[in-house]
């Protein structure tokens, strides 16, 4: 064989798929790219029905396809994913910014041949999408936040109903959510006006107010149309709190089902302190300490809802990134300098949806009132770098401190998260030496 022969050879791309399919994901239609067991290049389309999708994994087996990659916007992927890989076939969803740099791709046939030449040589990365059980606790938090986010909605309208009618005893209880302020609701609800008759028998000891400031705030316009709309909305606040519950019945439930089950343990206690406000009323901590091994509510800024949500989005297998490093870039944590000539010459910003790093960050959020040390990072990067960097920057800390726990089952450990004060202090020193030399002085050390 000649040298140019040989060299040519060399460019060219190898096959790590080479049963592979491409297929691009629509909300009525699949278009589908693979070869044959005769060895030709095919390219079919399917309906979206359970019927076409079903007959698209058969095609699929029947051709000895293992690999697929598929390419979706929305929730149109769920349902062939979860088919496909019922199947046994190892499925690549990919991220659509990252094939779609070349141009010329611009119709469904061509992103499903695109999609599948470039798996074929293992060119694609695939987005992180945890278990089967783990994407069903991960709906369940879901519906249970949007249903915890409209109860919150219809307490405002119920609040705004009674400035309308002028009553004042929203201003006066701070939590209307509470026992007293729900009692007085359901009274005027149906159809008390009387300010003595909403307050008698209600145990008003608790509240700063006196019971004659809270008669005058009583006072006010009750008009049948303003009290029709008034238990509406209490009816669906009440729907909403309700609903609520049923989902955490699910998700305590499939807690449950992810308990390890080789050494029996003893039953969860059931949760002795009151719960707070979007608080679960089951005893979540307890699941989490079991589940992981470790007790992350250990961390600073990270609660019971905020690990239970991150670890419905990443579940509990850390291999899949290398490092922390990886989990942290994953969650678009890590910084990304833009280079040029050999020279940082900024930061490149990329936008994310993920849920488990709006967690991260809301923990990172709580740091500017902690005491610990990473109380005391984020105060400092918040005061020479500004709130975004500093919570970015404490996110990062926490989503490594989290990976490295469930990933080697250690305990907290609030000593190793201590900051380098020695090269903090370096870092002033060298600061203040520069402002004296550009003011023309000079600053020396002195030993006592």
């Amino acid at each position: 064989m000649s040298k140019q022969q040989d060299s040519e050879n060399s460019l060219q791309l190898g096959i790590i798929h080479p049963k592979s399919a491409g297929i691009d994901v629509g909300s009525m239609n699949m278009f589908v790219s693979y070869i044959n067991t005769g060895g030709k290049s095919m390219v079919k389309e399917f309906g979206a029905y359970t019927e076409d999708l079903e007959n698209l994994s058969a095609e699929l087996l029947l051709n000895g396809i293992t690999h697929v990659a598929m390419e979706a916007t929305g929730v149109y992927w769920m349902a062939i994913y979860e088919l496909l890989e019922q199947a046994g076939i190892a499925v690549t969803l990919v991220n659509a910014r990252h094939y779609k740099n070349v141009a010329g791709q611009k119709t469904d046939v061509k992103d499903c041949q695109w999609l599948h030449q470039l798996h074929a040589h293992g060119l694609l990365r695939s987005s992180h999408i945890a278990t089967d059980q783990y994407r069903e606790l991960r709906m369940y938090i879901h519906e249970r936040s949007l249903l915890l986010k409209s109860k919150s909605d219809t307490l405002n309208r119920i609040q705004k109903v009674l400035s309308q009618m002028n009553v004042k005893v929203q201003h006066i209880i701070s939590d209307m959510e509470g026992v007293i302020g729900m009692q007085i609701l359901e009274r005027i609800a149906s159809g008390c006006s009387d300010p003595e008759s909403i307050l008698s028998g209600i145990k008003l000891n608790r509240l700063k107010a006196s019971k004659e400031v809270l008669s005058q705030s009583l006072k006010g316009n009750y008009k049948p149309h303003y009290l029709a709309i008034l238990r509406n909305h209490l009816a669906g606040y009440n729907f909403y709190k309700q609903q609520m519950l049923v989902f955490e019945k699910y998700i305590e439930m499939l807690l449950a089902k992810l308990l390890p089950a080789q050494v029996p343990l003893e039953p969860i206690k059931k949760k002795t302190t009151k719960s707070r406000k979007g608080q679960y009323h089951f005893n979540v901590r307890e699941y989490l300490h079991r589940l992981v091994g470790v007790d992350l509510t250990e961390i600073d800024g990270l609660d019971e809802n905020t690990i239970l949500t991150i670890l419905s989005v990443v579940g509990l297998d850390m291999d899949k990134w290398p490092t922390a490093d990886h989990f942290a870039s994953w969650l678009n944590l890590a910084a990304r300098p833009s280079i040029s000539g050999g020279k940082i010459i900024g930061s490149k910003k990329r936008f994310t949806n993920n849920v488990a790093t709006q967690a991260f960050r809301i923990g990172a959020q709580t740091m500017w009132q902690q005491k610990g040390t990473l109380g005391h990072l984020y105060r400092r990067l918040a005061h020479t770098k500004g709130a975004q960097k500093a919570i970015k920057a404490v996110a990062r800390r926490l989503a490594i401190i989290f990976y490295t726990m469930v990933k080697k089952k250690t305990a907290y450990d609030p000593k190793q998260v201590v900051l380098n004060e020695e090269r903090i202090r370096a870092r002033k020193l060298a600061r203040l030496q520069k402002e004296a030399e550009q003011l023309g002085c000079r600053v020396e050390m002195l030993t006592y």
